[in-house]
């Protein structure tokens, strides 16, 4: 038990709290699921879970509600795992360790799985509580959401009898969402053709670390830094450098994440190392000025390291690096219709060295499939000129809003009466599950709402305290004043 177990809510934070004490990174939310199961049973609700692992808990209406329109409170089991380097945390096998930090609860090091623990701590929390006003009530928690919406995809029709969908995985209190962008995954892999390592040179390692990082979608339009860009940058500019030759890169872990660190080893003569070094030095005056204010933090160094055991040929090398610095990164296009909402974007999340093959990741994203499909067509072109092999996959349709949505208005007037003003209608980058839901169930008004979160989908990710306090509010009203059903 730890100390935000104090704040207020207690019901949303204690959940919460059992919620970070249980591992669950995307594809390891069984033992997570599994206490849910046996704490619903416990309260004698109806649990369910259908064959890819999503599960459905069933509350009935509280008396004199029977009537109103049934409500699926939805959120998402699993978390990203993201820790920065030097701190050793097994997101399998590890405990989050949540901390109260003035108006903020976060992690050490690691991410801290508000996205969306605490959005399903709120659903856990409604069905708790016998005290609450509220029609027929079903909670849905899908899988594996951060890493390819693999419960959303799989969700079948039929399953669920609810009108309304209230998603709990936006991240700005105030902020009310009525559309999401839908992307697609660009898996690019171009096979390793390797030589030996010349006599007599040296090795360094490239090192660029220090970055915020961030959500691939809610910060992608920011200016923040890539990683991965930032190498295929340098590696460029080493290029000048004939016999620098490069053995392995990687960089970024999560294709939804903007990668935060990322490193190359390279030989070389001895005798190139002074100018490497100074070349080095230059841009990390550059990127300084260049990132001023946004990433101020950036780290670039070379260290001396083992010699590796293979380079990759220089054909390779040189289209590698070439398609990497080409690839399309950030905020493409901003819409024409919402100020300040990016219209399509791409990030260049992961890149690894394997034994036999190089792998490369982007997340393609867009509020519509042609500039979703516009992207993905440049990327797969830059990579098969340089020899590569691209699979699209998990393409899934964003969300469109529905301008006319009762619930919205329900949520709008709500707020006012509670908070004494209206929110901001909102469309979101981010990849929200609702576009994939609302295929499969067309008949559902939507509406997404939740507490302000920062630095989602990194180690600087933090949930704001008096927010989720105003989210509970929210929710509890809006549930209060579900309409009736249409005989």
């Amino acid at each position: 038990m730890t100390s935000i177990r104090t704040l207020a809510p207690a019901s949303v934070w204690g959940f919460f709290d059992t919620i970070c004490s249980i591992p669950h990174p995307s594809g390891h939310e069984a033992e997570l699921r599994r206490w849910i199961t046996l704490w619903a049973n416990d309260l004698g609700l109806v649990v369910q879970q259908d064959e890819i692992g999503n599960l459905l808990i069933k509350k009935p209406a509280s008396p004199g509600m029977e009537n109103r329109k049934g409500v699926v409170l939805q959120a998402h089991l699993d978390m990203v795992p993201q820790a920065n380097a030097g701190t050793q945390h097994d997101f399998t096998r590890d405990p989050i360790r949540p901390r109260i930090d003035g108006d903020w609860v976060c992690a050490t090091g690691t991410t801290l799985g508000a996205d969306n623990g605490i959005g399903m701590a709120a659903c856990l929390a409604v069905l708790a509580d016998n005290t609450l006003t509220h029609g027929p009530l079903e909670v849905l928690l899908t899988v594996d959401e951060e890493s390819g919406m693999t419960g959303a995809f799989n969700l079948q029709p039929g399953w669920l009898e609810g009108e309304i969908l209230l998603n709990t995985d936006s991240e700005q209190d105030g902020d009310v969402y009525m559309g999401c962008a839908g992307g697609v995954d660009a898996n690019i892999t171009l096979p390793y053709q390797a030589e030996p390592v010349p006599p007599g040179l040296v090795a360094l390692q490239l090192n660029i670390k220090g970055l915020r990082g961030g959500h691939s979608g809610i910060n992608i339009h920011e200016g923040r830094a890539s990683a991965n860009k930032l190498l295929a940058e340098l590696l460029h500019a080493f290029s000048r450098f004939e016999q620098v030759r490069l053995s392995t890169l990687a960089g970024g872990t999560l294709r939804n994440a903007i990668a935060r660190e990322a490193s190359a080893v390279l030989v070389l003569p001895e005798q190139d190392q002074p100018e490497l070094y100074a070349l080095l030095a230059q841009y990390q005056q550059q990127y300084c000025s260049e990132f001023q204010g946004v990433d101020d933090f950036i780290q670039l160094e070379l260290l001396p390291c083992a010699l590796p055991g293979r380079i990759m040929n220089r054909p390779l090398q040189q289209q590698l690096v070439r398609a990497l610095l080409a690839c399309p990164h950030g905020a493409l296009a901003m819409s024409r219709t919402m100020a300040d909402v990016t219209q399509t974007s791409s990030n260049l999340g992961v890149i690894e060295t394997r034994d036999d093959h190089i792998h490369v990741q982007c997340l393609i994203r867009s509020l519509d499939n042609t500039g979703r499909d516009r992207v993905a067509a440049m990327t797969t072109a830059v990579f098969e000129l340089a020899g590569a092999t691209v699979m699209l996959d998990g393409a899934y349709p964003g969300w469109q809003p529905n301008p006319d949505s009762p619930i919205m208005k329900l949520v709008l007037d709500t707020h006012k009466d509670v908070f004494g003003e209206l929110p901001a209608v909102k469309v979101i980058h981010a990849g929200l599950e609702c576009g994939l839901l609302g295929h499969v169930y067309p008949h559902w008004d939507m509406v997404s709402f939740g507490p302000t979160i920062q630095g989602a989908h990194s180690p600087d990710e933090r949930v704001s305290i008096s927010a989720v306090e105003r989210f509970w509010q929210l929710l509890v009203r809006v549930l209060e004043q579900t309409p009736e059903r249409v005989s």
